[in-house]
């Protein structure tokens, strides 16, 4: 009976460590990490720091977590380089992967390191993935997407991280041919590559998440032109929705909840809401919003609503189902969002980070305080794990304690 409960127990619990252990893009693409007791209030002056790294370089891109270790990459002289920390703050290596974006005012790295199964994966902003050996950082391939998919860079550096499902390893390059591919994580060899909508169709910023509760478990990508869903098994074509704007740009991950898609977009176009039919084989569109149109810093559901920016001011509450908006504010600094323990963590453009209650009928900010370290832009996504609150602003990396 003793080692039946203790197979039954380890049975629940290493599942749960196992995904404790990686904190990836948003943590799972969501932007909700799985963590309590966190604080429900801070500080005047915020929560203590518990460590800052100052040296990383230029960049945007976020922290990932996988077996103790954090992964940021960073920009100096015209090169990217991985940096490996402790959990401490100790930097543990640091390794040059290639050339990176400096092509225009924002230069720097920016897609977030995937890590899985004993291996690191970046892709920098001129549009190559890299595919480390976690342990001894050795490159084992590499992909160059002009080269090898045909296609032509963003009109500010590639952006989206690669999405992992099971063997697979599915990037979104766009171009006359190859708008998703889906590639043997371990050898880099090609799966399936799929045609997507429309042959002149872009990739347009945002990284793919994987649906998998839907009688076709599905990629849903947003390319330049379109929204798109892609069977997961064979790379066929499933659905596609036109959605576009004036620079045919989209940076925000898109949001999956109860067979609803939400794609959020800016530049005066909006978010739209699709919901799946048939079985994840079609789509209809549910509602449109002009409030939620912030350019980079995503959206963030809890409960029946979705909360998020609009492109220069104005924190909203939507309604999920409907499209209503609940209130609109400007009480802080539009920016990125994330959320964990029932709350919401707001890093605003102008370099303030708070914590924000749920509530859908006022905007209701708890605590809040300044980004003080670091340098240009504040726009890498906060991470949060085992308690610590992780902010990389430009060229430094700092560590809250918040729980």
């Amino acid at each position: 009976m003793i080692m039946k409960r203790l197979f039954f127990t380890l049975c629940i619990v290493l599942p749960l460590i196992s995904l404790q252990a990686q904190i990836q893009w948003r943590n799972d693409r969501t932007g909700v990490y799985n963590e309590t007791g966190l604080m429900k209030s801070w500080p005047a002056n915020g929560p203590e720091m518990l460590w800052h790294f100052n040296g990383l370089g230029r960049g945007h891109s976020s922290v990932s977590i996988n077996k103790e270790k954090l992964y940021v990459t960073g920009y100096t002289d015209g090169k990217g380089y991985l940096y490996v920390f402790d959990l401490t703050g100790k930097l543990l290596n640091k390794i040059e992967y290639g050339t990176e974006w400096d092509s225009d005012g924002y230069v720097g790295t920016r897609s977030t390191v995937m890590h899985d199964d004993g291996k690191l994966y970046i892709v920098s902003g001129v549009m190559e993935l890299f595919c480390y050996d976690t342990e001894s950082l050795k490159l084992l391939w590499k992909k160059n997407y002009a080269k090898d998919y045909g296609t032509k860079n963003t009109a500010h550096g590639w952006n989206g991280p690669p999405l992992l499902v099971g063997e697979k390893l599915i990037i979104a390059p766009g171009g006359p041919i190859h708008h998703i591919v889906a590639l043997n994580k371990t050898t880099g060899e090609t799966i399936w590559s799929s045609k997507g909508a429309a042959e002149n169709d872009i990739a347009g910023y945002a990284t793919c998440i994987y649906i998998s509760d839907q009688q076709v478990p599905q990629v849903v990508a947003m390319m330049g032109d379109h929204i798109l869903g892609v069977d997961i098994s064979k790379g066929n074509l499933l659905w596609s929705y036109p959605h576009t704007n004036r620079f045919r740009e989209h940076p925000n991950t898109p949001e999956y909840y109860n067979g609803m898609v939400l794609g959020m977009s800016d530049y005066g176009v909006g978010s739209i809401m699709l919901r799946l039919t048939n079985g994840g084989r079609n789509v209809e569109k549910v509602w449109a919003s002009s409030d939620l149109s912030h350019k980079t810093g995503n959206t963030q559901r809890m409960g029946n609503y979705v909360y998020g920016s609009g492109e220069r001011t104005n924190w909203h509450c939507v309604d999920w189902m409907t499209g209503k908006t609940m209130y609109s504010d400007q009480t802080i600094g539009v920016g990125t969002i994330i959320a964990a323990d029932g709350m919401i963590y707001i890093y605003s453009e102008k370099g303030e980070m708070a914590l924000v209650k749920p509530n859908p009928e006022k905007f209701e900010v708890i605590s809040k305080f300044n980004i003080t370290l670091g340098t240009e832009q504040h726009w890498a996504h906060p991470v949060i794990y085992k308690g610590v609150l992780y902010i990389r602003h430009g060229d430094t990396l700092m560590a809250y304690k918040i729980k």
